[in-house]
């Protein structure tokens, strides 16, 4: 396939993409009553988990995706290791099979499957679905942002005092105690300036719903390909200013991943700065 943007058939590969997500949510839906009290969790990490419905649904995506789509890499959240590098590759899948991991172990449904398509690093398809919210999520570059086939923008506030502000998980595993001074003061400089702080412990969905317009902002200090890259498309096709902490465009390089209604994306910035130089 051309590395040419204009000459990808991002509509079909939607479809692809629709499809894979399809096979995810037919895994992790049935495993939702499991466990009545949540799923049991292996360690990868200090306090990170991965379960086995995880494993089952990249294992089952990662085996359509290669059938379908033989020419395209893919990057996979809990095959890091064996992926394909977005950046020295045309194009690439990347997937968190479950996003909200923790959540899900415990038996709280707020999460979601997120698969999207990236051009040399940039996302091109974008896929979100939460089927326990029945919410789902779509977008193509230049093709606008959608949540069950209908389009979606983001909100038009201009009044950070007004704003609902989603943030990113505090920092586990190594480096976690020097990494969290950052969320603390972050937290502590959102507190008197908006209506109030949310943390829903998935990063795909605190885009989308910065897309969607039910928050007006999310601020990650982190920017993990299969968490944003999906999030990071829907955000931008529904009008929402995607950033890195220090203003400039989000990119796949960027440290963190804050995005915004327009209307106040300039003093949000100017506030995380303001933060972080305490």
């Amino acid at each position: 396939m051309s590395g040419n943007k204009s000459a990808l058939d991002l509509a079909r590969l939607l479809g692809v993409a629709q499809d894979a997500v399809d096979i995810a949510l037919n895994e992790l839906w049935p495993a939702r009553n499991q466990f009545v009290h949540g799923h049991p969790a292996h360690p990868k990490g200090d306090r990170d988990f991965v379960t086995e419905v995880d494993l089952r649904i990249q294992k089952r995506v990662h085996q359509y995706l290669n059938s379908t789509t033989p020419h395209i890499g893919f990057l996979g959240e809990e095959s890091v290791t064996e992926a394909a590098d977005p950046l020295q590759n045309d194009l690439v899948w990347t997937l968190d099979p479950i996003d909200g991991t923790s959540n899900f172990s415990h038996g709280l449904m707020l999460c979601s499957v997120s698969l999207a398509l990236l051009h040399y690093g940039e996302p091109v398809v974008g896929i979100t679905a939460a089927k326990s919210l029945d919410l789902r999520y779509h977008a193509t570059k230049d093709g606008g942002a959608f949540r069950n086939g209908m389009p979606i923008r983001v909100s038009e506030t201009t009044q950070l005092n007004s704003s609902l502000v989603s943030t990113g998980d505090y920092a586990v595993g190594q480096d976690a105690s020097e990494k969290n001074w950052q969320r603390i003061a972050l937290t502590t400089a959102l507190i008197g300036k908006v209506e109030r702080i949310r943390m829903f412990g998935a990063a795909t969905l605190d885009l989308a719903f910065v897309a969607e317009g039910s928050t007006d902002a999310c601020i990650m200090l982190s920017n993990k390909p299969w968490d944003t890259a999906a999030g990071v498309l829907l955000a931008r096709e529904a009008g929402a200013l995607v950033t890195d902490a220090n203003g400039t465009a989000h990119s796949y390089s960027s440290t963190a991943t804050i995005a915004a209604a327009p209307g106040i994306s300039a003093e949000l910035l100017a506030l995380v700065r303001s933060a972080f130089a305490k």
